[in-house]
């Protein structure tokens, strides 16, 4: 049957179009003038004007990518904290490390990080939840002053309460804990949870990537660190969050492969810097620390701490990999849950293998993020050609990051091999420059490469059609995943 509408009603249903249509034009050349890359630009123009009923609301959340006003308040926060920052670097010239003959090769990094490498670090890895929980636990029982914990992700299930109860327990005790939790990672994270802890004398605050009324629905700007950082002298960070899944409890991924390190030194006061900011910028208040930076009693490892986020002057994070790829000799092995790089990393993995380096990927099978994990299928058939090698962790989901530059190099953190990480999440990263560590962290790829299954190209070709349409289609949008 036919529904034949009135001419009122046509009429109300053009000029929407008509509206929706410049909308979408108008908003497509905010994203050409304000989009950090062209690839994100040509994405969201494209989108905003073909098809602008879907893609408005989207860009009025995730879109413009650039914003000015945001970049120049938090740096103004950062400026306030400059005397503290002005006593640390007077406190840490005695452990500024001597890198031999890698110090030009690795100078850009302290450029980036904007500190150089100490010495006189400890690290150890902490590998899946079990152990990862049981060092941050007992490092929080260790406490005597005071705890500073920040994460993008806290789940009120079995672990998130051990973690709670952990934190009001030292509390309670007189130590002064201070959380900052991501407001859009914690958004089921209940109110209860919160005011228990607040209840207990723990200081708890959100982070929110934008302040702005006018910015009251962008989404974008995540704090996707992951840090607890006990007296100022020992930290633990990586890619671990906290909830059940990371302990290998839910049904759909079991087995959860993640890594966290553990650092006792002079780089925990580097760590504690970027808390501070973080927290300064969430809370307008600045809380008092310990700043005399200590030795660790046991090791002697090289470290550079690399804070990463959206109001770098640089693009710090993808910068960070390109120069780790591009100054690779003999190995550049990088774990990573999610591959969606932009292309100038996508060519230096190929320059790097094409110069003989071996380059291996090593990511999930599983898939959290569906778009995610289909557009790193649309790799394959460009990289495997020049030599980079790709290997898919079976036994599990693969969350961790990390990072193998030869025999000397390595790397674990928050960020991920993606266009997020790379401009619009606040990361962190630790870099450890020592030989008997790169041991242990190439072993620790070993084993994982020993439960994984290697790529090719000719696994999409043998993927159902929709799949590798699917595939095609998702590596269009990567600059917005």
């Amino acid at each position: 049957m036919i529904v034949w509408l009135s001419q009122h009603t046509y009429l109300v249903l053009g000029v929407a179009v008509v509206l929706f249509e410049m909308v979408g034009i108008t908003m497509a050349i905010d994203a050409i003038m304000k989009n950090r890359t062209s690839q994100g630009a040509i994405a969201w123009a494209t989108g905003l004007i073909a098809f602008p009923y879907a893609a408005i609301p989207l860009y009025l959340i995730f879109g413009r990518q650039k914003f000015e006003g945001y970049v120049k308040a938090r740096q103004s926060k950062v400026d306030d904290l400059n005397p503290i920052f002005k006593k640390l670097v007077s406190r840490t010239p005695k452990f500024r490390a001597d890198l031999g003959s890698e110090t030009r090769r690795y100078v850009a990094l302290e450029r980036l990080a904007v500190m150089p490498f100490s010495h006189s670090n400890s690290a150890r890895l902490l590998i899946d939840g079990e152990e990862t929980f049981s060092a941050i636990f007992s490092g929080i029982d260790s406490a005597e002053n005071y705890i500073l914990a920040q994460y993008y992700i806290i789940k009120d299930d079995d672990i998130g309460t051990a973690f709670k109860n952990k934190l009001i327990r030292k509390a309670r005790s007189g130590v002064h804990v201070l959380l900052l939790y991501d407001e859009i990672g914690c958004l089921k994270l209940p109110s209860t949870y919160v005011q228990n802890l607040r209840d207990a004398g723990v200081e708890v605050h959100g982070f929110r990537g934008s302040r702005k009324r006018a910015n009251r629905f962008q989404l974008n700007f995540r704090n996707h660190r992951k840090l607890v950082l006990v007296d100022g002298r020992k930290v633990y960070i990586g890619g671990l969050n906290v909830g059940d899944e990371y302990l290998g409890r839910d049904p759909k991924f079991g087995h959860w492969r993640d890594t966290h390190l553990e650092v006792t030194g002079p780089a925990a006061q580097c760590l504690q810097v970027a808390f501070l900011e973080d927290w300064y910028s969430s809370v307008n208040r600045i809380p008092e620390l310990e700043w005399t930076p200590s030795a660790a009693s046991k090791e002697n490892r090289n470290m550079l701490i690399l804070p990463t986020g959206p109001a770098d002057e640089l693009e710090t994070c993808s910068l960070f990999f390109l120069h780790c790829i591009n100054r690779a000799y003999e190995r550049i092995w990088i774990a990573s849950p999610y591959f969606v790089p932009d292309a100038p990393i996508v060519k230096a993995l190929k320059l790097a293998a094409l110069r003989g380096v071996d380059v291996r990927l090593l990511l999930p099978e599983k898939a959290d993020h569906k778009l995610v994990y289909l557009a790193s299928f649309s790799y394959l058939d460009e990289t495997e050609p020049t030599g980079v090698r790709v290997f898919r962790y079976q036994p599990g989901f693969l969350h961790y990051k990390a990072l193998l530059v030869d025999d000397y190099l390595s790397a674990v953190g928050t960020a991920n091999l993606d266009n997020r990480s790379f401009r619009l999440n606040f990361e962190m990263t630790a870099v450890v420059a020592d030989h008997e560590f790169a041991g242990q962290v190439a072993s620790m790829f070993q084993k994982d490469f020993d439960r994984s299954l290697e790529a090719h190209a000719e696994d999409l070709v043998n993927r159902p059609f929709w799949f590798r349409i699917g595939a095609k289609t998702a590596r269009l949008f990567a600059p917005l995943l």
